[in-house]
């Protein structure tokens, strides 16, 4: 949302702020107040909520983003509907032609035609119109309200009343001819008894009225109705169109209308918490959105993709989206392999055990295997009285020496080894020394140490060398021969331009000169480059 300082933010703090965002979006966390109160909706993007840098706001506002200058009056400001400003009584330069106005001119003129216009007549000069001008703004100009009277509305409602009174007095016009014409049919069939045909009249004054009672109601109940229409297209297909939200519903957020109740999100139109968690169940007809996504079909869905997550990670070849049908295959499979098992498993044990709630008797040596031994327990668990509590062993070979040691295998550590602690040694099955063994160790110890010492004093005292001799030939080097230190140095030079023009073709010279003369120093020094197979940098070179 917006953020009003501009401080640095750490690497975590820019995380947290990131889910915390994403849990405003998603419906979990309240969204963000600004200033005055309100609440600012999170799917805001963040170039239209931050604020600039030069206001300086100090906390998250959208006021940057509002007009501050704005106009009050633009709402009630529209033009003078038919009022007239100045009645002419003869023709003026420039007036319209057709009804003497000085408004606007003939082109423009809303009046009727005339045979001979008021410039010709001079006669029945049209008022001139109160023209206005000024200026709306963004909203002004697209306000349809704008200049709109309530009191013209009057006239629409006593044009619907009307026509509503003349259709009822049509229809009551229509069933009295109605009877008056059953009246007559039984006239001439007989006279019958005049009481009888009074009676009949009140009856049918009745049923008027009953008639129009119920017309009222229908027109009443007309707004609830969910209408429903087919519409046809082109190819011929028909599909059935339902208005499934009828007045009577209640939305979401006006179910609870606590600050502190589940938070509606009006972005996706979801509230995926119970609005009313402390109303009768029974009651209900909203429990949430989190309702259909833990109950029905979707909860198995679930489980599907949990299934094939899970089997996937043992190595089974499973994608829920790339094979649907085989993961749903496998799971079915797998559900009913789960129910044979637990069947079995169910039988085992009433084979070994028994039912209880069976009519059949109990075998022998479960009922004389009970004991009536009290066993007391204090509040943590543990055995009071009336058994002792066993003590748990180990799968290994517990109290048992071999090879004539006092302790077992693991009973000393030293130097991250395990070993005997009767004679100190870490070989495993090996014979126990006793004491003297622990004797022979120790003395070892000092003797291995007195040898590290002698070696690191002997290392320290340096040796004499020859300088002459600086080959590398191996064991073949003569006795008597001795390099010149400067022509080594030159030939490794040499060497080294060699090796180099070797490698990069385009330094290769086209006329080579060869020397026949090698030199001592030339030989040590191709030895001395030369790429050695047992050198451990030799992939590294190449």
């Amino acid at each position: 949302m917006a953020t009003a300082s501009v401080a640095f933010k750490s690497r975590e703090d820019h995380r947290k702020q990131l889910e915390l965002e994403e849990a405003r979006k998603a419906g979990l966390a309240p969204a963000e107040v600004d200033e005055d109160g309100k609440e600012i909706n999170p799917h805001i993007p963040q170039y239209m909520s931050s604020a600039p840098w030069y206001l300086n706001a100090e906390r998250p506002s959208l006021k940057h983003q509002r007009k501050w200058k704005s106009d009050p009056n633009y709402s009630k400001s529209w033009y003078d509907r038919g009022a007239k400003v100045f009645q002419a009584e003869k023709f003026r330069k420039g007036a319209c032609e057709n009804c003497g106005a000085i408004t606007h001119d003939k082109k423009a003129c809303m009046e009727r035609p005339r045979k001979m216009g008021a410039k010709w007549t001079d006669k029945n000069i049209a008022p001139d119109e109160k023209v206005e001008s000024f200026e709306l703004d963004y909203d002004g100009k697209r306000d349809r309200w704008n200049g709109y009277d309530a009191a013209s509305y009057a006239y629409i409602i006593e044009r619907y009343e009307a026509r509503d009174e003349a259709r009822k007095t049509f229809l009551k016009e229509k069933q009295l001819k109605k009877l008056e014409k059953n009246n007559n049919q039984e006239g001439e069939g007989g006279d019958g008894d005049a009481e009888d045909a009074s009676s009949d009249d009140e009856d049918n004054e009745d049923s008027l009225k009953v008639d129009e009672a119920k017309v009222d109601e229908s027109k009443q109940m007309d707004f609830a109705k969910v209408e429903k229409r087919v519409r046809t297209t082109g190819g011929g297909s028909t599909g059935t169109v339902r208005n499934l939200r009828i007045r009577e519903d209640t939305a979401k957020y006006l179910l609870n209308l606590d600050v502190n109740s589940a938070h509606y999100d009006p972005k996706t139109r979801s509230m995926r918490e119970d609005p009313l968690p402390d109303m009768d169940p029974n009651e209900k007809f909203y429990v949430g959105d989190n309702q259909n996504r833990l109950s029905g079909q979707a909860l198995e869905f679930k489980q599907l993709n949990i299934h094939a997550w899970e089997a996937f990670d043992k190595g089974h070849d499973v994608h829920m989206q790339a094979a649907p049908s085989q993961a749903e295959l496998l799971f079915k499979n797998y559900k009913i392999n789960k129910e044979k098992l637990k069947s079995q498993v169910k039988e085992t044990i009433m084979e070994k055990y028994g039912n209880a709630a069976s009519e059949e008797s109990l075998p022998r040596e479960l009922l004389l295997g009970q004991s009536e031994r009290e066993v007391e327990y204090d509040r943590a668990g543990r055995i009071v009285k009336g058994q002792e509590m066993a003590i748990p062993r180990s799968k290994y070979d517990e109290d048992i020496y071999i090879n004539n040691h006092t302790s077992v295998w693991g009973s000393w550590w030293k130097d991250y080894h395990w070993g005997y602690k009767c004679c100190k040694q870490i070989i495993r099955n090996s014979y126990c020394t006793g004491a003297a063994g622990i004797e022979a160790a120790e003395a070892a110890v000092d003797l291995m140490k007195a040898n590290i010492a002698r070696k690191e004093a002997a290392e320290e005292t340096p040796l004499v060398s020859e300088n002459k001799k600086m080959v590398t030939w191996g064991t073949d080097v003569p006795d008597d021969l001795v390099l010149d230190e400067k022509l080594l140095k030159e030939a490794l030079l040499k060497e080294e331009e060699r090796k180099t023009e070797e490698k990069n073709e385009r330094k290769r010279k086209y006329n080579v000169k060869w020397n026949d003369q090698v030199t001592n120093e030339d030989m040590e020094a191709y030895r001395m480059k030369r790429l050695h197979h047992d050198d451990p940098m030799k992939d590294f070179l190449n």
